[in-house]
C-alpha cells in the first residue's frame, strides 16, 4: 500500500490534473461530505496515523514533509486537496493514492485534517525573505539550485518549500542531521596512480561507480580499475552553526525558503 507523503502544491493547475486523469473530473466542484461527521473524521485519523503521520507527524505539523494544518490558509479548497492526493505531486516525494484507495477515505482524512487546521491560528511568517534570498545566494547557491540558479553537488530546492517542514529544514542547516539523500552521499575515488576524486554518488553496482566530482562532471569508474572508493560517513553539506549563520540570518533564509514552491514567481 503507498505511503501518503507530501500533501501541498498550489502550482500544480486544476485543468492539468483533468486531463492528466480523468477519473477526478466526477470531484470537480465537489466539498468534503465529511466535514463534521464525527464518525467519518474519527476513521480519518486512524487512516491518517496509519499512512501520513511518518512523513508529515502525528500531529500533522511536519516531519520530513510540510505543516498540514496550514494547507486551508494557502488558499487550497477541498476539490484541489482531494485531486493532490488523487493524481500525486510530480517531483516530489508524494504519490497518488491508487485507484484501490476509495474515495471515501481520501475525504475522511481531508476532514480529518480540517479539525486540527481550525485548531491551529494562522502562523506569521518570520524572517525578511528578501534577505533570505541574499543569504541563500552567498552560503548555499553553489551547491543548491532553486528556480533554475545555482549547483548542482545538493539537492535541487525549488520546491522545497512545500516538500519540507520548517524544523526539518533547521535540523538539515545546522548540522543536526548527518546522513545524505540518495545520489547525493559523498564519495572519494583513489586511482591507482594515486589521484584522488572527491564528489557525491550518483549511480553505482557491484563493479562500478558513478560519481558527479565537485566541478559537476560526472565521472565513471570500474571498481576494478581504482584503488579505493570510499563514501563519506557524513553528509557532504556543512554545519552552519551561528558563528556561521545568526539566528537572524537563520530565520530570513527559512522565510525564501518558504517561497520556493516549484515556480518562479516572475514568471507569470
Amino acid at each position: 500500500m503507498l505511503t501518503l507523503r507530501i500533501l501541498t502544491s498550489v502550482t500544480i493547475a486544476i485543468a492539468m490534473l483533468l486531463a492528466a486523469a480523468p477519473h477526478v473530473h466526477a470531484q470537480a466542484g465537489k466539498k468534503n461530505p465529511y466535514d463534521g461527521d464525527q464518525g467519518a473524521i474519527k476513521t480519518g485519523m486512524g487512516l491518517y496515523r496509519s499512512r501520513c503521520a511518518d512523513c508529515h507527524g502525528i500531529d500533522a505539523k511536519g516531519v520530513r514533509g510540510p505543516d498540514l494544518t496550514q494547507v486551508w490558509t494557502s488558499g487550497r479548497s477541498d476539490e484541489g486537496l482531494f485531486n493532490t492526493l488523487r493524481t500525486g505531486v510530480i517531483g516530489t516525494e508524494m504519490p497518488a493514492v491508487g485507484e484501490r484507495t476509495p474515495d471515501d477515505e481520501v475525504w475522511k482524512i481531508l476532514a480529518y485534517l480540517r479539525t486540527l487546521a481550525a485548531q491551529t491560528p494562522e502562523a506569521g511568517a518570520k524572517g525578511n525573505a528578501q534577505n533570505g534570498e541574499r543569504v541563500f545566494r552567498v552560503q548555499c547557491q553553489s551547491c543548491h539550485r532553486a528556480n533554475g540558479r545555482g549547483g548542482r553537488l545538493g539537492p535541487d530546492l525549488s520546491r522545497v518549500g512545500v516538500s519540507r517542514a520548517r524544523p526539518v529544514l533547521v535540523r538539515r542547516i545546522r548540522g543536526a542531521v548527518e546522513e545524505s539523500l540518495s545520489g547525493f552521499e559523498p564519495v572519494t575515488v583513489t586511482t591507482k596512480d594515486g589521484q584522488t576524486i572527491s564528489g557525491v554518488t550518483k549511480n553505482e553496482d557491484m563493479y562500478s561507480v558513478q560519481i558527479m566530482d565537485s566541478r559537476e562532471r560526472i565521472q565513471g569508474y570500474l571498481r576494478s580499475d581504482v584503488r579505493a572508493v570510499e563514501k563519506g560517513k557524513q553528509s557532504a553539506m556543512p554545519t552552519f552553526g551561528p558563528e556561521r549563520l545568526s539566528e537572524n540570518d537563520l530565520n530570513d533564509l527559512l522565510a525564501y525558503l518558504a517561497t520556493l514552491k516549484g515556480f518562479d514567481p516572475a514568471v507569470k
